[in-house]
């Protein structure tokens, strides 16, 4: 698809999306106007918003960047909650129990979180590259298989914080939070405000992991294989390509990508796992912002940092005007779902000139 349609139908799917939820908040009997206000003063209201937006945003781009991935190589990656439940695990156990120097520490935790998140996600490549097995199926079912192993691990004996339902915290020297000094000794009112929130090197990493998966698709042959084989594994196989090894790969190397969402998020914000009563949604919210991304990496940051605002503003207009928190539910899945009309109405044209030039060839 043209840049120039990509274009087209993200700024017509944000129109769409939130004019249906302007519709819904009517009819529920707010204003969507007051709304929609009190939605853009929680994100740009304070320096401190902004950096929660970002906060906030940092995981799902992660586990954006690694569904698009999958996407553009042509498989389908919906564990990424599983993933990202692993890589936050291992993240959280290398963390408190391996004693090492900061200069060292963070860099070890990453690497074995990346290899957890690819054993992870190259698992579902496996089954289906050896036994057939649709990956759908396969990761949503190691998204559960994640889910109970993260509250069996964290009841382990010296996993688990005593009188608590989470572990202990990482060593400090594992914390990848900036700057903490400042919120107490900025003299700026506006500085101290924004480091008042947990900032931390998550969103950084974020980016350079864009630019190399970038860089992977575009610009090396490892990249060229896989959109190969995702575009016509046949033609590929032809061609010498190993169909099978590169599912692997493909898979593996998303699966990586979203683990180190639920690293970032443990090293920068939280500090420790707690026993999950339901799915956190930082997964699913990847899917969605890897379809609103169109798939590329470096519009997946700018799609991320969207869903990250309105997840975060979007809770004020509970707090400030009452209106249920459900409404910016709405107004997200309905962008989503305009922003699958590129495909929809690819199909619609190819059929309408078949049937048209069907009827001229008689």
């Amino acid at each position: 698809m043209k840049k120039n349609n990509k274009l087209f139908f993200l700024v017509l799917s944000l129109v769409l999306g939130f004019s249906f939820g302007a519709i819904a908040l009517l009819a529920a009997g707010y204003d969507p106007f007051q709304a929609y206000s009190v939605i853009f003063q929680g994100i740009f209201g304070r320096p401190k918003y902004i950096s929660w937006t970002i906060i906030r945003a940092t995981p799902v781009i992660f586990t954006g960047l690694g569904v698009a991935f999958a996407f553009r190589t042509g498989t389908f990656n919906i564990g990424a909650e599983g993933q990202y439940i692993i890589g936050s695990l291992v993240a959280v156990a290398v963390g408190y129990f391996l004693q090492l120097p900061l200069v060292l520490h963070i860099p070890v935790i990453l690497i074995c979180v990346v290899i957890a998140g690819a054993l992870w996600g190259g698992l579902a490549g496996f089954i289906k590259a050896r036994f057939g097995v649709n990956e759908v199926i396969t990761t949503i079912m190691l998204n559960w298989i994640a889910f109970y192993l993260n509250n069996f691990i964290i009841y382990l004996p010296g996993f688990k914080k005593p009188d608590s339902e989470a572990s202990f915290s990482i060593q400090s020297s594992a914390s990848i939070k900036l700057f903490t000094g400042l919120r107490k000794t900025a003299e700026n009112p506006a500085i101290k405000d924004f480091f008042s929130a947990p900032v931390n090197m998550g969103f950084v990493i974020a980016i350079v992991t864009a630019i190399i998966l970038w860089y992977i698709l575009n610009k090396t042959t490892l990249g060229y294989s896989l959109k190969a084989v995702g575009f016509n594994p046949d033609a590929a196989e032809y061609g010498g390509i190993n169909v099978k090894k590169n599912l692997v790969i493909s898979m593996a190397i998303s699966g990586a990508v979203c683990a180190l969402g639920g690293a970032t998020q443990v090293l920068g914000v939280t500090g420790n796992v707690a026993t999950l009563s339901a799915m956190e949604g930082n997964g699913f919210d990847g899917i969605a912002v890897a379809l609103l991304a169109f798939n590329h990496p470096i519009w997946a940051l700018l799609s991320g940092l969207f869903f990250g605002g309105l997840k975060y503003g979007g809770a004020q207009i509970q707090r400030v005007m009452g209106a249920p928190y459900e409404m910016i539910q709405i107004v997200i899945g309905t962008i989503i779902l305009f922003s699958s009309m590129p495909l929809f109405i690819k199909i619609l044209s190819k059929k309408w000139n078949t049937k048209k030039g069907g009827v001229n060839n008689v």
